[in-house]
């Protein structure tokens, strides 16, 4: 599933979004003039390798210079390719606008760097021995996920599935959307328990999801709330949702 656009109108100017997506594209660009020897050695060093942490002595001896924490925050802003960018830049355009609207840039930014924080930490703690490099925004936007899936699970989502080589276009309400996306990451991630060489962070997703859902109250502020469901998402919506605009 691949979402197109959503129905909630973007109320003010998302500055922190269009930030990330900023110098998301100028560390992905970046990435483009490097040797293939270069990005190995930048995603070991600013990509979080679990086992770095989890095992300090043998970090020690593969070569890693002690520290390394900063890792932590600089890891959200590389990606593995096009595909891998590309997919994660446009979901933050089309759903951060919306939870930057009820938090405001600062509050925003604070809230997207914590959720990826939270996503790698669960992707550490269910992979503690992975040699592997963690790169990507995906835990930080599914966070964005977790608190559009509580603030607007009645918009609709038009989204672009392939059945074999045919593309079909239909609308979802948000709620079905999301709950879709947290339950292949979670069947994916159930199926990779074990594998330290899985080459997606499934748990990563989903604990940037729920942190996302446990951290919105905190971040929210209410007199922004313009389109939110007062029931969340399993209520009816007394606020009527906007139609698609072409």
């Amino acid at each position: 599933m691949f979402p197109l656009r959503d129905t909630i109108p973007r109320v003010h100017t998302p500055w922190a979004v269009w930030t990330i997506l900023g110098l998301n594209l100028a560390v992905f660009l970046w990435q483009q003039g490097l040797a293939p020897s270069e990005v190995y050695t930048v995603f070991h060093v600013f990509g979080v390798v679990p086992a770095r942490f989890s095992f300090p002595d043998w970090a020690l001896s593969a070569g890693f210079p002690p520290g390394g924490e900063a890792s932590f925050f600089t890891h959200m802003f590389l990606h593995g390719g096009w595909g891998h960018f590309l997919v994660n830049m446009w979901t933050l355009w089309i759903f951060g606008d919306n939870i930057e609207d009820v938090m405001g840039p600062w509050r925003f930014t604070v809230f997207y760097l914590t959720c990826g924080l939270a996503a790698l930490f669960t992707h550490v703690f269910f992979s503690p021995a992975s040699t592997i490099p963690v790169v990507g925004a995906s835990g930080a936007i599914a966070g964005v996920l977790g608190a559009y899936f509580l603030l607007y699970p009645h918009a609709r989502v038009t989204t672009l599935v392939l059945l074999v080589f045919i593309p079909l276009v239909f609308d979802l309400p948000a709620l079905v959307y999301l709950g879709i996306w947290f339950l292949v990451q979670l069947a994916s991630g159930l199926s990779a328990l074990g594998d330290e060489g899985a080459g997606i962070a499934w748990w990563a997703h989903l604990g940037g999801f729920i942190a996302g859902v446990l951290l919105l109250p905190l971040f929210r502020r209410p007199e922004r709330c313009y389109f939110c469901s007062p029931h969340g998402p399993f209520g009816r919506s007394r606020k009527a949702v906007p139609p698609l605009q072409d």
